[in-house]
């Protein structure tokens, strides 16, 4: 099965050697999409050197910032486009441990059309967080599951997995998201369509270099957008597509068809 990593990036100059570096070695045989916002630092530069050395990897510049949601999609549809089989997120700033890879990427091997690096099931953890901010996000995590009724405990997780034919599914240009809610939307739809959503442990760490993106727009962004969705969801009775298996180790499906499902 072949898979394509997509690694948005914006001044990660600091970041990226060590990224490409460990990607390569946990994943030997995967490609990777490297979609950078213009940044100013040089990280695209970098990334394209490397390149030259590690082989498979394509860096693609955007003139400005334009958004982790809009890289995450333009890069699931030039891997849909290209024929990939998996789809895998990540981010560049080291907080994802690379040598995790081939566990996520396992899971939808085995048959998972989503399978997320999960800070909150058994054996997850974020040992440089606050007790506050710990508990901030796991109860903005809990509150996604509970108004979406998803299978998933941590759904704003940006490490992940996807079986391409799921994405390829989805009308991506009404994923309009970004950040947190990206993540949440994405998930949800995987769940509406019927896809088996897995979870496997990850270890979460904060940057050691550069400087975060995130903002507190983005935590208000999302949790507007999951009170809407649950909302608009219920009033319109919706519920999620029969389930569809996948064949592991394929991307065959072995329960109904795509066509032979209902909402």
């Amino acid at each position: 099965m072949r898979t394509l990593l997509i690694l948005p990036t914006y001044n990660e100059a600091e970041n990226i050697e060590l990224v490409l570096r460990a990607v390569r070695n946990a994943l030997p045989d995967a490609s990777i999409l490297l979609i950078d916002d213009g940044s100013p630092d040089g990280t695209a530069e970098i990334a394209e050197r490397l390149g030259e050395e590690l082989d498979q990897i394509k860096v693609l510049r955007r003139s400005g910032k334009q958004g982790l949601g809009s890289a995450y999609r333009l890069g699931f549809r030039l891997g849909i486009e290209q024929g990939y089989d998996i789809l895998v997120e990540m981010d560049s700033d080291m907080s994802h441990d690379p040598n995790a890879l081939p566990v996520i990427v396992a899971g939808v091997k085995k048959g998972a059309a989503l399978t997320i690096g999960s800070r909150y099931v058994s054996g997850g953890s974020i040992p440089s967080w606050s007790l506050y901010r710990r508990k901030l996000s796991l109860w903005g995590n809990l509150y996604a599951k509970k108004l979406l009724n998803l299978p998933s405990v941590d759904g704003t997780s940006g490490f992940r997995a996807y079986r391409a034919a799921v994405v390829d599914e989805m009308d991506l240009t009404r994923v309009r998201a970004d950040g947190y809610a990206f993540q949440i939307e994405m998930a949800y739809r995987v769940h509406m369509l019927g896809g088996r959503v897995t979870e496997v442990p990850i270890s979460f760490r904060d940057r050691e270099r550069g400087e975060s993106k995130m903002s507190s727009t983005i935590v208000v962004e999302a949790l507007g957008l999951v009170t809407w969705w649950g909302v608009r969801d219920r009033l319109a009775k919706r519920k999620p597509k029969a389930p569809i298996e996948f064949v592991p180790g394929t991307t065959e499906i072995a329960s109904a068809s795509a066509s032979e499902r209902t909402a």
